[in-house]
């Protein structure tokens, strides 16, 4: 029993601050307004997205990807415009970039309509379905995505989308909520500002930044003293409060990473050990527990050997 007390404190002091070895990739998909107020609304949430990935989550150029209706409202003329294609293409691009342990954010803002797995946000010509989506991150399986559907009636996003390593955030939480969606603009000015960050740490979670968001479009409807017609949904909330958007990258070793990722797989089976602790035999669950304890430490040990920051 002193043995495992003493492996217990080894891991906890070794990973007392958060391994560095992260890249954040970002791809950004404004869709059709229908009306100019629209139209002009999504494309300066897009903006602001863009710049905010680069300045404040570091997401390198070539990782960072925005698809636009019009890509003349982009002042930076840099966006590209959003089509099944493009979007396909982009998920490619991106897929050739990403290494172990990255985060990848993926923002889908619009109009959208909710039909299970042929769900859909409107972009110029043919929209891509839920399905096409789920697919198309179907390879990022060692990556975390973080994949947020800022649209109408987006609710069937949630469950075609969610698996292992995702977190999906929908505006809604079924289909039939089809009226204008505030989620996005409230979404955006949380990534924006301090405010979301409630611990006051430094280091925004996905999930502070859904309750932010959450929080505050309820108080836009209740100042226009308007029902509340949305209510969002966050698939994982577990994944969603340990993992972040900026990435703290100071090592770009690919060993580094490569240890990064698996110590995140080794600590994800403590996590799921941890929850069958009363289903199991105490002597089989604390031989387990030892294990992955004892693993994690010596990644640990070999990340900081390979020079990287455990």
């Amino acid at each position: 029993m002193m043995r495992r007390i003493l492996i217990a404190l080894a891991v906890i002091v070794a990973s007392a601050s958060p391994a560095t070895a992260q890249r954040t990739h970002a791809l950004i998909i404004t869709g059709l307004g229908g009306e100019p107020q629209y139209s002009d609304a999504f494309a300066a949430q897009g903006a602001a997205l863009r710049d905010l990935a680069r300045s404040q989550w570091r997401v390198a150029d070539s990782s960072l990807i925005w698809l636009a209706e019009d890509v003349a409202r982009d002042p930076q003329k840099r966006a590209l415009r959003a089509s099944k294609e493009t979007v396909q293409n982009a998920f490619l691009a991106l897929s050739q970039r990403v290494g172990p342990g990255d985060v990848v954010v993926v923002v889908l803002i619009g109009h959208g309509s909710g039909e299970g797995p042929a769900s859909r946000v409107n972009l110029p010509g043919a929209d891509p379905l839920a399905s096409d989506y789920a697919s198309w991150i179907a390879g990022f399986a060692r990556q975390t995505v973080v994949f947020v559907v800022a649209a109408s009636a987006s609710g069937d996003f949630v469950p075609t989308l969610k698996g292992a390593n995702r977190v999906v955030i929908s505006a809604t939480r079924t289909p039939f909520e089809r009226n204008e969606s505030r989620f996005a603009a409230q979404f955006v000015k949380g990534l924006q500002s301090a405010e979301a960050d409630t611990d006051k740490d430094g280091r925004l979670t996905v999930l502070e930044s859904f309750a932010y968001a959450v929080r505050e479009t309820a108080k836009v409807y209740e100042t226009a003293r308007q029902m509340l017609t949305e209510h969002a949904v966050v698939s994982d909330s577990v994944l969603a409060a340990r993992t972040v958007f900026a990435a703290n990258a100071s090592s770009s070793d690919p060993r580094v990473v490569a240890l990064v990722a698996e110590r995140k797989a080794l600590e994800e089976q403590l996590e799921a050990l941890r929850k069958k602790k009363a289903a199991m035999p105490a002597d089989e669950y604390e031989s387990e527990l030892e294990r992955l304890l004892v693993a994690i430490a010596e990644k640990t040990a070999a990340i900081r050997a390979a020079g990287g920051t455990p």
